[in-house]
């Protein structure tokens, strides 16, 4: 697993947020996919393992978990996002709000 910060994620990377529905309903990265990490084992099959894979949360703790579930379930190479959307946020990275 690496890390990287939000400023190394390319623009149009596979990008999967495994936060709560509430938390992605208030903000989350532009171009995201939300595949909440209690959803993950259901929903698998949306993520491309062809493609590189950053997963992002709130701080870095749950995308940490889930990147190595899938690389020792999966095999995958998998890229966590440090600092998770406040990093992002903080970095200035593009994002989008849902309720404003």
């Amino acid at each position: 697993m690496r890390n990287v910060t939000p400023q190394e994620v390319p623009e149009n990377a596979q990008l999967i947020d495994v936060r709560e529905v509430h938390e992605w309903n208030t903000e989350h990265a532009q171009g995201a996919t939300h595949i909440p990490m209690g959803e993950l084992v259901d929903r698998i099959d949306e993520i491309d393992p062809d493609q590189d894979i950053y997963v992002i949360c709130h701080l870095g703790g749950r995308s940490m978990q889930v990147c190595q579930y899938l690389e020792h379930t999966k095999g995958w190479d998998v890229i966590n996002v440090e600092g998770g959307t406040d990093g992002w946020k903080a970095q200035g990275c593009p994002m989008v709000y849902p309720n404003h």
